[in-house]
């Protein structure tokens, strides 16, 4: 087993670790947390006692060789950086940056090392993928697609009672685009590739962060829309429409309930629903393979390592667009 430590506390960390222990193949030796009391009482939920406060600390010891890292999107490609230049593989949650130069000069630097950086995007590693595309086959050429992710935040009451809320607030480089609309992205550009012409339309926020956006992708032979919103709860599901039918995927983040429904009326369910661990596992599971056996699995990732950066470039032209500012855009 690979032994690895986590940054951050949420609720996204604890599903992280238990997916990577489930999967049999990782071992938490330890976590970091700005105070040591609130870092102590989260490693004593998985029997840990190892507590950094310090992150170089952390990255220089020889107590783990990997790290998941959950912290604020703003910090995401400092702290990766730490843990690289001291020669621990990273597994770091979306977005892995707001900067598309970032991302390349940390694959950079990855690569240089011998290490894996990974972004934690369920969809490249959930065995659900192969399924969806084997669906998309049997309705012949997708004409039109709608992928929506729209999940108003527990936060927006807060806001809209006059707090300002880390998921509203641009100094953190966050906000709809960043949190939701990514798990659109991710789905259209591995289908479909860049598209010849965008453009977006972004609710913007007295704060300056993005509540809600719509994106209008066009490509020689489709249409591909994102919706996305964290100031609303959508009903409707992502689709797929194609010459024999549609696919219909209850969630796009998670590829649940995905269903065939062909042009005559009848039906096919492809899958259902797993835990939020038990897809987060996935990740852990391809992580470790792709350090252990990097000859089999090179292509694999560096097909991820290109799609991440693609991911990333593609999303900054859409803030800029969109007129979406972080101060680290100066």
């Amino acid at each position: 087993m690979l032994r690895f430590g986590t940054i951050g506390t949420s609720w996204i960390t604890n599903s992280y670790i238990d997916g990577a222990l489930d999967s049999g193949l990782w071992t938490l030796t330890a976590v970091y947390s700005r105070t040591l009391e609130k870092g102590r009482e989260f490693g004593a939920k998985y029997g840990v006692e190892t507590v950094f406060t310090d992150m170089e600390a952390m990255a220089q010891s020889d107590l783990i060789d990997a790290v998941y890292i959950a912290s604020p999107n703003k910090l995401h490609a400092e702290h990766v950086r730490i843990f690289l230049e001291n020669g621990k593989h990273v597994i770091c949650e979306k977005p892995l940056s707001a900067h598309a130069k970032d991302v390349k000069a940390l694959q950079t630097l990855a690569r240089e090392r011998g290490l894996i950086y990974l972004e934690a995007i369920m969809f490249m590693h959930l065995p659900q993928r192969r399924l969806l595309e084997e669906a998309l086959e049997k309705i012949g050429g997708v004409n039109i697609a709608k992928l929506d992710f729209c999940q108003r935040s527990s936060k927006y009451d807060a806001y809209l009672s006059g707090n300002l809320p880390n998921i509203f607030n641009p100094a953190l480089e966050t906000g709809a685009l960043m949190d939701l609309g990514i798990y659109c992205v991710y789905p259209a550009l591995y289908l479909f590739g860049m598209p010849e012409r965008t453009q977006i339309t972004a609710q913007l926020l007295a704060s300056g962060a993005d509540g809600s956006g719509i994106v209008a992708m066009q490509y020689p032979d489709k249409l591909v829309n994102l919706v996305y919103s964290k100031v609303g709860q959508a009903a409707a599901n992502t689709d797929f429409q194609g010459n024999l039918g549609t696919v219909s995927v209850a969630s796009i983040s998670k590829l649940a309930n995905i269903e065939i429904i062909y042009n005559d009326g009848s039906r096919e369910t492809v899958c259902g629903e797993e835990p939020k661990y038990k897809l987060m596992g996935y990740e852990a599971k391809d992580f470790y393979r792709y350090i252990t056996e990097p000859e089999a699995s090179a292509a694999e990732y560096a097909q991820c390592c290109a799609l991440a950066y693609a991911v990333s470039d593609y999303m900054e032209q859409l803030r800029r667009d969109a007129g979406i500012r972080f101060p680290s855009d100066r």
